[in-house]
């Protein structure tokens, strides 16, 4: 996963994550009223935007909605020690969708994710990148915040994977039909801004669908068989794993997003 640090060096992608961030923020900010949980969690409408720019920009998202998001907890009043896990839990957020695109085996359907062809293949494939998304997002929050004792990962982890996955897969797909051509005719999708070295050489299908299947593995033990009161060992100790693995995952799934368009 070098890219993510490779990635600084230019110009263009570092304008990216500025524009991530800022939009993201933008959209954050004015649902802050709409709380689910205070202090911690709103209605989120922007949550399809992680998704879309993860997919479209690579490094450039995973770095503008950890960025964005940890803003609209200071801009919005929910800034505090649970931030911590919202600033890597939008990481993740923006990079789960350009590790899994094009690379989930039998769920990808090998096109570009304009939803002009094979729509129903692509709606499938879209469907679990953003369900995964939103899975490795909500996981790290809530076993962050089970971990500082605030709310129970049993209570914060499905609230989480709900918002974030209901926002991603209702709002996604038509914004990927009206934005992504427009992004590429721009010439600002990652494959065509970051250099041929610094994108991962290769793609492992194995890697991504763990990161697929682990965190709705985590929340699901999570949430079904250990439940209980925040801070337990067993939920801090699941979360390591967890968390472990879904890193291992990512840096062992590379991508191929970027062969896809190269192909087209």
């Amino acid at each position: 996963m070098r890219e993510l640090l490779t990635m600084w060096r230019d110009t263009r992608m570092v304008m990216l994550v500025a524009v991530v961030a800022a939009v993201y923020a933008a959209l954050l900010i004015p649902f802050k009223l709409f709380t689910i949980l205070p202090g911690l969690t709103s209605i989120r409408p922007a949550n399809v935007l992680p998704v879309f720019f993860g997919i479209a920009f690579g490094p450039a998202a995973a770095w503008g909605s950890a960025i964005g998001n940890l803003i609209g907890d200071v801009f919005g009043g929910t800034f505090g020690p649970g931030s911590i896990g919202g600033f890597v839990g939008n990481f993740f957020f923006g990079l789960v969708g350009y590790k899994l695109w094009g690379n989930l085996g039998p769920l990808s359907s090998g096109e570009e994710p304009d939803f002009r062809n094979q729509r129903l293949r692509q709606l499938i494939e879209y469907v679990a990148v953003a369900v995964a998304a939103a899975a490795a997002c909500a996981a790290i929050i809530a076993w962050v915040v089970d971990a500082l004792e605030l709310v129970p990962f049993s209570v914060l982890g499905p609230i989480i994977l709900t918002n974030n996955a209901v926002s991603a897969v209702v709002l996604g797909p038509p914004l990927f039909y009206l934005a992504y051509p427009r992004v590429k005719e721009m010439g600002l999708l990652y494959p065509d801004v970051l250099r041929t070295e610094d994108l991962p050489s290769r793609a492992n299908s194995a890697g991504a669908l763990a990161m697929l299947v682990v965190p709705l593995v985590w929340i699901g033990i999570a949430v079904l068989v250990l439940g209980g009161a925040p801070g337990s060992t067993a939920q801090i100790g699941l979360g390591a794993v967890g968390f472990l693995v879904t890193a291992v995952a990512a840096y062992v799934a590379g991508e191929n997003f970027s062969a896809i368009v190269r192909e087209a």
